[in-house]
């Protein structure tokens, strides 16, 4: 048998519930930039599901988070067509459960140093700060302690820096 993927379906969102044994949750940035991703990139992996016959309905697996960002982001859902791609598993209940938990913990951490390199080669390519921030998802602080972290005095070139401290002569 073929992996779902091989079969993703474009699914109408009124088709389409949450189960109701997801653990996960998604900070607000990190959520901001899924959305950001979505827009720029479409959809580029599959919500998945299962299928619910005695009602006729698809209950997510993984992904509530991207479907999440079609019903609420108007122009991404009409870009969708009020539709989301869904790949379909059949499998029992305590299995599904399963997968989700495999879902959400295989999504990883990025790695300090590879951020770093990553950070180091856009400034080092003439990406300005608000680049990299807006199209990596880093906030002023995240970048700067990145760009300290590599000790290379390069990437602090164009940058005004006040003094550390100013002597008050009056005590």
């Amino acid at each position: 048998m073929l992996s779902p993927v091989y079969n993703i379906k474009k699914i109408p969102l009124e088709k389409v519930q949450a189960n109701s044994y997801n653990p996960n949750s998604v900070a607000p940035p990190e959520m901001k930039l899924l959305e950001k991703s979505i827009l720029e990139d479409g959809y580029t992996m599959p919500i998945v599901c299962y299928y619910l016959k005695d009602i006729d309905m698809y209950e997510i697996v993984d992904g509530f988070h991207r479907y999440t960002i079609c019903k609420t982001n108007k122009v991404i859902n009409k870009r969708e067509d009020n539709c989301i791609p869904v790949s379909i598993i059949d499998k029992p209940i305590s299995d599904r459960m399963a997968s989700t938990i495999r879902h959400n913990r295989a999504r990883g951490e990025h790695s300090i140093e590879l951020m770093q390199n990553i950070v180091q080669e856009l400034v080092e390519a003439g990406l300005g700060d608000n680049w990299i921030m807006k199209h990596i998802g880093m906030d002023a602080d995240e970048l700067l302690r990145l760009k300290q972290l590599t000790g290379l005095t390069q990437l602090f070139q164009d940058k005004d820096f006040s003094k550390s401290w100013i002597i008050d002569d009056t005590l």
